[in-house]
């Protein structure tokens, strides 16, 4: 197993105190957004809040249907909505967290392949990284510095004719 290598980088943060205040004060606003979201199904609170370039933050929550696929996750929400409302201004960071009702989330709530690959082409739109934050309910917090990481293989406008 020689010449192996690691690509993508992640920060963990076992102890929540260890936030920097920027990050913690993304998470908060990510948590509160998940309590505004429509899970009338599933019940399980997804929030997300997305610090813009110019210091706007973002915020969505996933929002059901009775007929699942036309139900929209908590990132793409927010992705969707900030480009709606600011489209020439490049998406920073990217704080997600989660609300499960039955027993508090013990590890970081990650994006679906669906919302990688829409932050991804973000970063590629505005050539520039978006720092990703995950948190469950308690325990660590992870802190990845962009979405490519998240996503090590992806698919984009490269391979398009």
């Amino acid at each position: 197993m020689k010449n192996l290598t690691l690509k993508s980088e992640v920060l963990v943060y076992e102890d929540r105190s260890e936030l920097p205040e920027d990050i913690a004060n993304l998470l908060a606003k990510a948590e509160e957004a998940a309590t505004r979201a429509y899970a009338q199904y599933s019940h399980f609170q997804v929030g997300a809040a997305l610090l813009l370039n110019n210091g706007v933050v973002v915020t969505g929550s996933n929002q059901e249907n009775a007929v699942y696929p036309c139900g929209l996750c908590a990132e793409r929400t927010a992705a969707f909505s900030a480009s709606s409302l600011y489209p020439e201004v490049p998406f920073h960071t990217l704080a997600i967290t989660a609300i499960n009702p039955v027993e508090p989330l013990k590890e970081p709530v990650s994006p679906c392949g669906s919302c990688r690959q829409v932050l991804y082409e973000y970063e590629q739109k505005f050539n520039q990284p978006i720092e990703v934050i995950l948190s469950g309910q308690v325990g660590p917090v992870y802190r990845f510095r962009c979405v490519a990481d998240l996503l090590p293989y992806t698919f984009h406008a490269g391979f398009l004719p």
